[in-house]
């Protein structure tokens, strides 16, 4: 089986699903490779007999690894300032005693708090900035994971995340190669026969959910194994595999980000197209700023028709347009 869109909605999905993480992978710095430190840990140097992977087997990998390989630190002096610079547009913001949060589009184009900057699980006196280009940076893995093992191996890198009208966090994919991440089952049909017209389930973000239940936040296990998922392992696009040699060594993929890439209309029909298909363009987003930024977005826009319409007497006292308008990039 190929993983083609055609052969993942040939039928109902079967068999068992498991999920392992790797152990023994140890504090990562810049420069290291990823790939070799991974294919130590599952004792697969060659695809003889003793390795722990398989054909087909999905590799969910914390962020926070590639960050350290690729040498995206900053001091823990600048995060405020960190954070600044991977804002792309704030969606909302909140005081809270000791500061405020920040919940912004990043240069990924991922909307999170404080841009993905983060500070655990990282060396006192550091932050962490995500990987410039999630996706690039899981092609290179996953070409150097495939060149090394001669397994058809797919690489999702995660990161946690918190949800709208949800408590707590869970993880999802921010870069993805070799692995659709959307298993797209628009035109088939239900148990009852009727047609699907909307359903596709966002396969990458369940499978980074469903692997940080054994790699946890604090266990020193950033990267889990998925079995049973095979018919979603995609080929790599010919024009974008990596040199298999050079790949998965640490160095920060050079080009476009993943936000640019999205933000420039990335096909979401192609197969493998990474985990920017999963970003929604902020132009479609209902939700696209927070409740009293939208709410002061309509004042400003409402005092301002009225002002133009000759309805707001001079005279009249109007309060102040909160100050969240200023910050928000409005449309």
């Amino acid at each position: 089986m190929t993983g083609s869109k055609n052969e993942r909605k040939a039928g109902p999905v079967h068999g068992e699903l498991s999920i392992f993480a790797l152990g023994g992978i140890g504090e990562v710095v810049a420069g290291d490779d990823l790939a070799g430190l991974i294919l130590a840990a599952a004792g697969a140097a060659g695809a003889g007999a003793g390795t722990l992977l398989r054909d087909g087997d999905i590799l969910a990998v914390t962020s926070k690894i590639v960050s350290k390989a690729e040498g995206r630190v900053r001091a823990a002096s600048d995060r405020e300032q960190a954070i600044t610079d991977e804002t792309v547009r704030v969606v909302a913001t909140r005081a809270y005693p000791g500061g405020v949060t920040r919940i912004v589009e990043n240069r990924q184009g991922l909307v999170m708090a404080a841009a993905g900057v983060d500070a655990s699980n990282t060396p006192d006196g550091l932050v962490l900035l995500l990987p410039s280009q999630p996706d690039a940076s899981a092609r290179a893995l996953c070409a150097a994971l495939r060149a090394r093992t001669g397994l058809r191996l797919g690489v999702i890198i995660t990161d946690t995340a918190g949800r709208p009208w949800r408590e707590g966090q869970t993880d999802i994919a921010i870069g993805a190669a070799g692995v659709a991440v959307i298993d797209d089952l628009r035109g088939t049909t239900d148990a009852h026969g009727r047609r699907l017209d909307v359903t596709a389930p966002a396969v990458g973000d369940e499978i980074a959910g469903a692997a940080d239940l054994v790699k946890g936040k604090a266990n020193g296990t950033p990267v889990a194994v998925i079995r049973g998922l095979g018919r979603l392992v995609l080929p790599l696009p010919a024009t974008e595999a990596p040199d298999a040699a050079s790949a998965g060594t640490g160095a920060a993929p050079t080009g476009a980000d993943n936000g640019a890439a999205h933000r420039g209309a990335v096909d979401q029909t192609a197969d493998d197209r990474g985990a920017a298909v999963l970003l929604r363009p902020s132009a479609t987003d209902m939700f696209r700023l927070g409740s009293a930024e939208a709410e002061a977005l309509g004042y400003a826009r409402g005092y301002a028709a009225g002002l133009a319409a000759g309805r707001v007497g001079d005279a009249e006292v109007v309060a102040d347009v909160p100050a969240a308008t200023a910050k928000a990039d409005l449309p």
